[in-house]
């Protein structure tokens, strides 16, 4: 339940057309709603804007379903990351509204459309294999309700492919930078704008990348203003906040 579903069903509890019982009956479901094995939250889209979001990693796909179930009841839009190719095949047992952003690990199911503002979210990778969490990223920001510029492959060993990417990077409102190997390339993106960068470490890159930490700490010590740094491969992170920004 969002703030305009609660504010339609009091309006129609005031005009008579729900009972009082009804709307109590719907209320009961909030703030959450205990399955024993997890406890849905009803209430977060009231309080956040969007409604929880499932971390399919680590859960069954008997327990993703019903969570996806339990969210429908209130016609949400649904959003799982870290979700395999079964996920999907298993949410597609649910309803038919589900699509796969394979690259990005997500599914997403539809059940209402959402404004899309114009200021834009440029998400940059310093190379190709970033692009999976650039994805996470890009997607995530997308079905939050964003345009998103996606400059991908332009990190700094080839930094004219960068330079190229100016004025792109330029008309961003918010931009994201995903790199790896030694993570340089959101000290170079926040040295050419005047917007806020959300650095992404990932995992990408030899043994002494130590699975995202060189490409972690090159970023948390950038020189560069305004830059703000997410997890390791925490792609979903970035583009959830780049939309929280994007929308000030």
């Amino acid at each position: 339940m969002d703030e305009e579903s609660l504010i339609k069903l009091l309006e129609n509890v005031k005009e008579g057309r729900v009972g009082v019982e009804e709307a109590v009956s719907d209320l009961k479901k909030l703030p959450f709603e205990d399955l024993g094995f997890a406890k849905v939250d009803h209430h977060r889209n009231i309080r956040n804007g969007y409604p929880e979001v499932i971390f399919c990693q680590g859960k069954t796909i008997d327990q993703i379903k019903i969570i996806v179930q339990k969210l429908m009841v209130c016609n949400n839009n649904i959003l799982a990351t870290r979700a395999g190719k079964e996920v999907y095949e298993g949410i597609l047992e649910v309803t038919g509204d589900a699509v796969y952003y394979e690259t990005a690990r997500i599914v997403v199911v539809k059940r209402r459309d959402i404004v899309v503002t114009d200021k834009i979210i440029a998400v940059v990778t310093a190379g190709t294999s970033d692009i999976s969490v650039a994805e996470e990223a890009a997607v995530t920001a997308e079905i939050l309700g964003n345009k998103v510029d996606r400059i991908y492959d332009v990190g700094v060993a080839g930094i004219h492919r960068l330079l190229a990417n100016t004025n792109h990077l330029m008309r961003a409102n918010v931009l994201v930078a995903v790199a790896g190997m030694e993570g340089a390339l959101a000290s170079v993106v926040g040295g050419l704008v005047d917007k806020p960068v959300i650095a992404v470490p990932t995992s990408v890159g030899y043994g002494a990348n130590f699975g995202g930490l060189s490409a972690l700490l090159t970023m948390l010590n950038s020189c560069a203003s305004g830059i703000g740094v997410v997890n390791i491969d925490n792609g979903f992170g970035a583009g959830y906040l780049a939309s929280m920004i994007n929308k000030l």
